[in-house]
């Protein structure tokens, strides 16, 4: 199990005050686990992953890793990065030109103090070459791989230490689209059958929802929200992490109370009175931000059925999108655009009515600041 704790990482620089890279970073990762950092770029989630692998000094925190400390700044301990038997994986791959497949997988047991013979080198190589779909390749030059192929030989190298943590830094940046969503897939299944405790770090909110098993969201040097993908996209906490993970509609409002009979906070917005979800306690009056992924802006031609207190709205069709196995729609209601998505199927032309269901339990209030686009 890896344990992060209070982690503070910062930069000096020549002229002005320290650049604070990580701040107060604290989580915990159960053993072979896939556990991701996402966010933005200067965020601290690649400085968090280099303190981890102890290239890069923290201000203080704890890192422990199956109950063994390897930086801990009350104690005075760090562990330097080559005792600490991490694997790590760079957005370069950093492949040997000049050796082939099998010596590129090969070089970190051959360099190691304690080296292992040859047999027992043959072994662990074509071991990992074939976890990883090479083994059929291991005598061809590393320059004849494909960036898909070069991905994997430097995913070979790490593991074939047997390491305690596998330590990805967005690996995949460098693949085209087809091939990084193919490789999202190997990757999975490769942690997976080897049970390998996995760290990852990306940008890509969808690289992070479809690897891991949990996700903290960092902004701003700090972990906003850890919790399984689902939830955060599903339940995000603030608007930051509803905006930053896929689209969504934020809608202002007035909190007017709590509905008994529907279970369910009031709010009055702009495009009138709906029923929200909450998972917090909302203060009456308050301000309040409402987030609703386009997906579950339900669209129909015909008469929309249910109860009222179903968020029914009527808008019009402002703008669609033709993406192949869906549809995007922009619908005005009132003075505002909400953004919908929706099966091909649906074919309402731009500039006519169409009716909208925002389902209560896909409408989650938070208190933080925002509003739709304003139309003109």
């Amino acid at each position: 199990m890896l344990s992060v704790k209070a982690l503070f990482t910062e930069y000096q620089t020549p002229k002005g005050p320290p650049v604070k890279a990580a701040q107060d970073v604290t989580f915990e990762v159960p053993k072979g686990k896939f556990f991701t950092l996402l966010g933005p770029s200067g965020c601290g989630k690649t400085t968090t992953l280099r303190s981890i692998a102890g290239l890069e000094r923290p201000v203080s925190g704890d890192i422990e890793v199956n109950g063994n400390l390897v930086y801990s700044s009350s104690r005075g301990i760090f562990v330097p990065p080559n005792r600490r038997n991490f694997g790590m994986v760079f957005q370069s791959y950093a492949i040997w030109p000049h050796m082939t497949v099998f010596a590129n997988a090969a070089f970190p047991l051959e360099v190691r103090k304690n080296r292992p013979n040859k047999q027992q080198i043959k072994d662990k190589v074509m071991s990992v070459l074939h976890a990883v779909g090479l083994d059929h390749l291991a005598e061809r030059e590393a320059t004849k791989l494909s960036g898909g192929q070069q991905q994997r030989l430097a995913l070979a190298r790490a593991l074939v230490m047997e390491p305690e943590l596998l330590l990805l830094d967005e690996p995949l940046s460098n693949l085209d689209a087809k091939l990084r969503d193919k490789m999202r897939f190997e990757l999975k299944r490769i942690q997976r059958d080897l049970g390998i405790t996995t760290i990852y770090v990306t940008h890509d909110q969808g690289e992070a929802l479809a690897l891991s098993h949990e996700i903290a969201v960092m902004n701003e040097g700090r972990v906003v929200q850890i919790g399984p993908p689902r939830a955060i996209y599903e339940r995000p906490k603030t608007k930051f992490v509803a905006d930053f993970i896929g689209t969504t509609n934020f809608i202002d409002g007035d909190v007017r109370g709590f509905d008994e009979t529907a279970k369910r906070w009031r709010v009055d917005t702009p495009l009138g009175q709906i029923l929200v979800e909450s998972d917090g306690t909302l203060k009456l009056g308050g301000k309040a931000s409402i987030s609703i992924r386009p997906e579950d802006v339900e669209l129909q031609e015909a008469p929309l059925s249910g109860s009222p207190t179903d968020n029914h709205l009527s808008g019009v069709v402002d703008q669609r999108i033709f993406l192949g196995d869906f549809v995007d729609l922009e619908v005005k209601v009132g003075n505002y655009l909400l953004r919908s998505r929706a099966h091909p199927s649906l074919r309402t032309p731009i500039g006519e009515k169409i009716n909208v269901r925002m389902n209560p339990e896909k409408c989650l209030a938070i208190e933080d600041d925002g509003g739709l686009k304003e139309v003109a």
